[in-house]
């Protein structure tokens, strides 16, 4: 039995039928005595997925450095170092620092604004970070938004993301999520169709965990909000979606982990040559 692999837009449609009438299940075509097509992925997926790849890798990277400078996190429109923090990250020499110089109160009374004076020497060499944030952002939001278009028009996301109606059984999931929890990893086919686990972590990514991500930081742009002030008032305060921001993009940092260890655990160089050749 031979196995050749496709890579075309076609390239995953697991779970049909050809013009032959050859059923395809599990990524494999059955040709009968003919051998079997092994079915990889599209070209605009395999582009696509390294794009984001490393528009994540940069947000990561540059995000870290911006939190270093101010690591504190907040919950309402605004926050500072004078103002309590909601959470305190211990990631920089500023977390906790306490270097400023005795409050001097302007004007006599207690509703008078007092002086506030850093002497402490803090970190705040993050200009370049920002910069590299929003242009990062920007191929994100551009690509991920391909992928979707591209992936309703072709039926990539019906049927090698969405999990079906009969699949969303508790059974099933707990089965699912137990084998994984076990690490009773398989070595799999590279490309769709996935397993059930998979379909519903990347259907939360692609559609919960990304746009919540891009929403919450385009909520603490000064420009989007002078335009679209309701798109900050929908998190409470720049300071909300800030936090808001943080543990969305943490949670996208934890599935990274997880993927690129699932993929190691699975066959990490057919899987790393099916999403560079395609084969």
């Amino acid at each position: 039995m031979v196995e050749v692999t496709i890579a075309g837009l076609a390239g995953d449609k697991a779970g049909l039928s050809d013009a032959t009438g050859a059923a395809t299940l599990g990524g494999v075509r059955n040709l009968g005595d003919h051998g079997a097509v092994r079915i990889g992925h599209a070209i605009w997926v395999r582009i696509s997925h390294w794009i984001l790849a490393a528009s994540v890798v940069t947000l990561a990277v540059s995000g870290f450095v911006v939190l270093m400078a101010h690591p504190r996190l907040y919950w309402g429109s605004v926050g500072n170092d004078l103002t309590p923090a909601l959470i305190e990250l211990p990631i920089s020499r500023n977390f906790q620092h306490g270097g400023w110089a005795p409050s001097v109160p302007f004007f006599a009374g207690s509703n008078s604004p007092v002086s506030a004076v850093r002497v402490f020497d803090i970190f705040n060499q993050n200009g370049w970070a920002r910069s590299l944030h929003f242009l990062a952002a920007w191929f994100l939001v551009a690509t991920a938004t391909l992928y979707v278009i591209v992936g309703a028009m072709t039926g990539h996301i019906r049927r090698s993301l969405l999990p079906s109606t009969d699949e969303l059984r508790p059974q099933l999931m707990w089965h699912d999520l137990l084998g994984h929890l076990r690490l009773q990893i398989q070595s799999t086919a590279s490309g769709p169709p996935y397993g059930l686990l998979q379909k519903c972590t990347y259907t939360a990514v692609v559609f919960l965990a990304l746009p919540l991500a891009i929403l919450t930081g385009l909520a603490m742009s000064p420009a989007v909000n002078a335009a679209y002030p309701l798109l900050q008032a929908v998190w409470g305060g720049s300071q909300s979606a800030r936090t808001i921001h943080f543990f969305t993009f943490s949670a996208l940092m934890f599935f990274l982990l997880i993927h690129v260890l699932m993929v190691i655990m699975s066959g990490f160089r057919r899987h790393l040559r099916a999403m560079t050749l395609g084969k």
